[in-house]
């Protein structure tokens, strides 16, 4: 699998000239993003409900599922999670197990998925939302997916990365956005900003008349075992930096860092290069849980791993998403 750094250009709203050579291209993707949407989706028989996001590149997402997932169980409800398997090798409608797969096998958000509620994989969404009906589910999560027409949704959660935004607010290949925002808001009951708004988009999302809510990422609590000695962090994520700056809100003291592709598969000249580094420092190697998934066992021991909470903003909102999405399906209707 090759993985590409995202060019310079998307971050950068005052990049003209890229984007305007770009713009045939991304007018057709825009065209073809459009006429998929016009396709009717297939109804389950059980609500749905999308976590999805506009741009390529990580927003948080998995962790809000999680959330929601956590929060539909403590309700008394059996919910399953679809999710696409990026890097997976598994048939279509697999579902994910614990005991025997791996995230060269399923992904590795899947993985970590799995270890709340069952999870399903592959790029067929209603093949995967069958299966997870057939076998007990009476709601469903989808991690990712927004763009995809294949299943209905009755609520759709847009989730955007405070930090990152839309970056230059161009479409692919001129951008990072999969579709025009305006596109993408038009189908979605809320948007969800993951983290501080660094590049001031709060107010353009406001306008568009939905809910707009916000929540906070943290270090859990295993981080204050990190505190005592100097760390060498290294992550592969669509924001690598994110999980480097909660480090060191947290207190740990970063003597070095390594940022590498989202869903980057480690390989032993990674790890030894890791190991070296680390050792110069006298460092302890800190990687996130999505990154813990994919080392190889024998290398998982030399690793400390330290996961995120999530911090809602309001603590009524996430309710009244999962409100919105029962009452949905209640009345088997869209929830908008």
């Amino acid at each position: 699998m090759v993985m590409l750094k995202p060019p310079a250009f998307w971050r950068n709203p005052e990049a003209h000239l890229l984007p305007a050579l770009l713009w045939p291209v991304e007018k057709l993707v825009i065209r073809i993003a459009r006429q998929r949407q016009t396709r009717p989706g297939w109804r389950a028989a059980v609500p749905v409900l999308c976590c999805g996001n506009v741009t390529v590149g990580g927003t948080g997402k998995t962790p809000v599922v999680m959330d929601l997932a956590q929060r539909l169980i403590r309700r008394g409800r059996t919910p399953h999670i679809l999710a696409r398997g990026y890097g997976g090798h598994v048939p279509e409608g697999t579902r994910v197990d614990l005991t025997r797969h791996k995230a060269v096998d399923v992904g590795d958000e899947p993985l970590l998925l799995a270890g709340v509620c069952p999870v399903w994989v592959g790029g067929d969404r209603i093949l995967s939302a069958r299966r997870a009906i057939e076998a007990g589910a009476d709601c469903l999560l989808m991690d990712d997916g927004f763009q995809n027409p294949g299943l209905h949704k009755m609520v759709s959660v847009l989730v955007v990365d405070g930090g990152a935004g839309i970056g230059n607010g161009h479409v692919l290949p001129a951008g990072p956005l999969r579709e025009p925002l305006a596109d993408a808001l038009a189908r979605s009951t809320a948007v969800l900003v993951t983290g501080e708004d660094s590049t001031g988009l709060l107010p353009t999302l406001r306008e568009s008349g939905l809910p707009v809510i916000q929540a906070f990422f943290a270090q859990s609590a295993g981080v204050a075992a990190l505190l005592d000695r100097p760390c060498f962090a290294f992550a592969g994520l669509g924001r690598p930096e994110k999980f480097f700056d909660t480090l060191r809100a947290a207190g740990v003291t970063l003597a070095g860092q390594r940022a590498f592709p989202d869903h980057h598969p480690y390989r032993a000249r990674d790890l030894a290069r890791l190991e070296d580094e680390a050792r110069a420092y006298g460092a302890l190697l800190v990687t996130t849980p999505k990154d813990h998934v994919r080392l190889p066992p024998e290398f998982l021991s030399r690793v400390s791993c330290v996961g995120v909470d999530l911090i809602w903003q309001d603590e009524a909102m996430p309710e009244w998403i999962l409100d919105r999405l029962l009452e949905g399906g209640r009345h088997g209707g869209v929830v908008s």
